[in-house]
């Protein structure tokens, strides 16, 4: 799993914990919902900090509640 592909997921896991949808998620976060669907929908996205920020922001979490799972903790390195 890469970096694009854990972020997809955590956006995903946050929406099931608080059953909300992707459109209601972009509403929240003041996101245009083109751009949460380009950053679960692409696996190749580069979703940038600032979109994890807002996602954060409207959630009322941290980055590091964001980044603090064991997906981002057992990334594989990505410069070989």
């Amino acid at each position: 799993m890469d970096l694009s592909e854990a972020i997809a997921g955590r956006i995903n896991d946050l929406c099931a914990e608080r059953d909300i949808t992707l459109n209601k998620l972009s509403m929240i976060c003041g996101i245009t919902q083109s751009t949460l669907d380009y950053a679960v929908r692409t696996p190749s996205s580069k979703t940038s900090v600032s979109t994890v920020k807002k996602i954060c922001d409207g959630l009322n979490i941290t980055l590091a509640e964001f980044f603090g799972t064991e997906t981002f903790n057992n990334l594989e390195q990505e410069i070989v």
